[in-house]
């Protein structure tokens, strides 16, 4: 596995992958952060300048969707979470119970909530999307200030689209 740090408006960002896919990208200090120990670090690696270069377009308004090969890790049902949630259009928020009804389970929202805590591939995989029936901003592995951040930086671009 390779790795490269990099840093962001919202909080510095580990990238991970195997050569060809991003695996992960997370955010320092995050839930189920990866131990890098066995790794090598690998700044120069396409991939990783393709993310960089993406991300940047994305914190500074100038992309609203990640065009990556992605690879996951994670069970049959995690990936399925995962899925669904690149189908959230941004600047947009579902609950944890919508979700599940997505995926054909709508008695499961807990164990979705637990697979949306699990996702390795943040902001690309917008699990930031994904709120509590009530509204309030829970269950955010980088941290609840993060999630509401993502969740405003898009609520501006997208408002801001629609004065021009």
């Amino acid at each position: 596995m390779y790795y490269k740090w990099l840093d962001s408006p919202i909080a510095r960002l580990l990238l991970t992958s195997e050569g060809h896919s991003l695996t992960g990208l997370y955010l320092q200090g995050q839930k189920h952060f990866p131990e890098t120990l066995n790794w090598r670090e690998f700044a120069d690696l396409d991939l990783f300048i393709e993310v960089e270069k993406q991300l940047t377009e994305y914190f500074s308004h100038q992309r609203q969707q990640f065009d990556l090969p992605l690879d996951p890790i994670g069970t049959t049902f995690q990936k399925q979470v995962w899925e669904q949630l690149r189908q959230i259009p941004f600047g947009e928020t579902i609950s944890y119970g919508t979700l599940a009804q997505r995926i054909g389970l709508p008695t499961a929202s807990r164990a979705v909530g637990a697979a949306n805590g699990r996702n390795p591939i943040s902001i690309v995989v917008p699990c930031h999307r994904v709120i509590a029936t009530n509204g309030k901003m829970t269950g955010y592995a980088g941290g609840v200030d993060r999630k509401q951040s993502l969740l405003q930086h898009e609520a501006m671009v997208k408002s801001s689209l629609r004065l021009d």
